[in-house]
This record gives structure tokens, sequence and C-alpha cells, in this order.
């Protein structure tokens, strides 16, 4: 069960349909004068704006890396259309079934 929620999560996160929301709730909380932690309390109120600033890089970084590939002709990164079954995909999955030869 647990790793159905992470997956879904997972998933949902990382679908390029929703980088843009992600991209820019986490720029205007980091902006917001309003925190879930106040920053005037030491090391915690630090540690919701360091995840969220993580967050942000993370999804700023995969977005440059798909324009630099889309540059390149080379095939933007898939990371979750092709494993989520609950989103359209116009991209194609191979099947591979790998045994380890002894």
């Amino acid at each position: 069960m647990k790793d159905s929620i992470s997956g879904w999560y997972r998933n949902v996160i990382r679908n390029p349909k929703y980088r843009w929301w992600i991209i820019g709730g986490s720029l205007i909380y980091l902006l917001s004068p309003i925190d879930i932690s106040p920053d005037f309390i030491p090391v915690v109120g630090w540690i919701d704006d360091g995840l969220i600033a993580t967050l942000l890089i993370a999804e700023l970084s995969t977005w440059a890396l798909d324009r630099l590939k889309g540059r390149k002709g080379e095939e933007p990164l898939q990371t979750s259309e092709a494993a989520s079954p609950g989103f359209a995909s116009d991209t194609k999955t191979v099947d591979v079934n790998a045994v380890s030869a002894k």
C-alpha cells in the first residue's frame, strides 16, 4: 500500500504537465512572508524553505535538460509519463523481460 501511494505521488509530481504549477507554487512560497514554520526559529524555520528550494531546483534542472535534449533532436526525459498508467501518453514503451544467464 505504501509503495503504491508513494509511486502515485512520484508520478504526479514528476509529470511534465504539472511542472509549471510546481515551479510557480514553489516560487510563490519562497517569496511569500508566510511560512509553515517561521524563519525566526533557528534551523527548523529554514528546513521548509530548503525543501521547497530543492524541489524548485530539481524541477528547473529537469526542464532545462528536456529543453537541451529537444534542441539536439534527442527524446526528452520521460520520468513519469511512460511509467504512469493514469496519464495519457503518446510515447511508446518497450516491455523487456530480462533473465539472468548463469
